[in-house]
């Protein structure tokens, strides 16, 4: 009987991971402090070793890179609303556990939406009309863009994350094609800026600055977003949604009308981004106006565990390493390698950290049978 014993106990595992209840908030972010600690270090020793300069500088450069001026500043604060008002898009999609990888799509249908707005309706109408009539039209052309994938998932089951997926390219031909229209068909790459002279269609500058308004836009749709889903009917919905149909359809939620009313939200909240790019930052429409922010909302809304407010914190922290990455390659001369080195380094501890955080590591004491 004793050998039996001592059998199993030598063939269970050492190590045992075991899922946490939810850490304190304090002791989550203390993991995640820690993370991005060891990260500096090791980033330290990356950047002696294949460089030779000294790391505090490098590191100085990286806040000269975002705070140093006030242009600096209000660039990075652009930035980071735009990031993190796409992250908020795709949030209660993922919260409904619907895997929408088509915001790049539907905030580049939104842009689209708004350079034909100012292309067609600029000069015409004072801005004062036509800026609402652009917001509606925005949000609309994303709903629709964020409804097609929803109808068929909830109607016929498809898989929704090639579907986005695809919708994805499908807006860029569409501004592909547009702008081939527009403009002089031997450049399909930019139609230029957009009412150059006259601004029509323009947002207005607040206190002199151009980014202010887009900043407190993103700053309202924060707070709302966030009293959706922590206290609204609708958020109450998408949680038992995410958590299970079956429940949900045992409770009497209408599971297929959560999917279509959860995924035009994230769609409309991804054409007014576009209005925010074409509007208020960019005034052109480009196939690159999103840059790739439609996939790094993922990363941010995954990191805060689709809560609204650490959302601004993630997104500072990518926009931060992003724009700093970028003033180390262009203070130091450096190759933009050395700098992406830097930023994966960075990423990799703090998306490493999560598991910290959601898991804990035991290990099985030796007994004293098998000594």
């Amino acid at each position: 009987m004793s050998n039996k014993k001592h059998e199993k106990r030598s063939s269970e595992p050492r190590i045992h991971i075991a899922k946490r209840d939810d850490m304190i908030w304090y002791k989550s972010w203390g993991v995640r402090l820690i993370a991005i600690v060891l990260a500096l270090i090791l980033c330290a020793l990356v950047i002696v070793l294949l460089t030779g300069y000294d790391p505090i500088k490098v590191y100085g450069s990286m806040i000269y890179g975002n705070f140093g001026t006030t242009r600096k500043m209000w660039n990075m604060l652009q930035k980071l609303s735009i990031l993190l008002c796409v992250s908020l898009a795709v949030t209660p999609a993922f919260k409904m556990k619907f895997w929408n990888i088509g915001a790049e799509g539907q905030s580049l249908i939104g842009a689209l939406t708004a350079a034909a707005c100012m292309i067609y309706m600029g000069n015409k109408i004072p801005n004062a009309l036509l800026i609402p009539i652009m917001t509606v039209l925005c949000i609309i052309a994303g709903m629709i863009w964020g409804i097609i994938p929803a109808y068929f998932k909830a109607k016929f089951n498809t898989n929704e994350t090639l579907f986005t997926l695809m919708m994805n390219y499908v807006a860029t031909q569409l501004v592909v094609f547009c702008i081939v229209f527009w403009e002089n068909p031997k450049d399909s790459n930019n139609v230029g800026i957009i009412n150059s002279s006259t601004h029509g269609g323009w947002l207005p500058t607040l206190f002199n600055q151009k980014y202010l308004l887009i900043v407190l836009i993103v700053a309202v749709i924060t707070i709302a977003m966030y009293i959706y889903l922590r206290y609204s009917k609708h958020g109450y919905e998408i949680s038992v949604v995410g958590e299970s149909e079956n429940t949900a359809r045992y409770v009497g939620i209408n599971v297929k009308k959560v999917i279509l009313r959860t995924m035009a939200l994230s769609g409309g909240l991804c054409g007014i981004t576009g209005l925010l790019l074409v509007a208020g930052t960019d005034h052109t429409i480009t196939t690159t106006t999103i840059g790739g922010i439609g996939f790094t909302a993922i990363m941010v809304s995954w990191l805060a565990k689709f809560n609204p407010i650490i959302m601004t914190l993630t997104s500072f922290l990518i926009v931060f390493l992003e724009r700093g990455a970028g003033e180390i390659a262009t203070t130091f001369q450096l190759n933009h390698s050395i700098s992406d080195i830097l930023t994966g380094i960075i990423l990799f501890f703090i998306i490493g950290s999560e598991f910290f955080v959601n898991y804990k590591i035991t290990l099985r004491k030796k007994h004293k049978e098998e000594a």
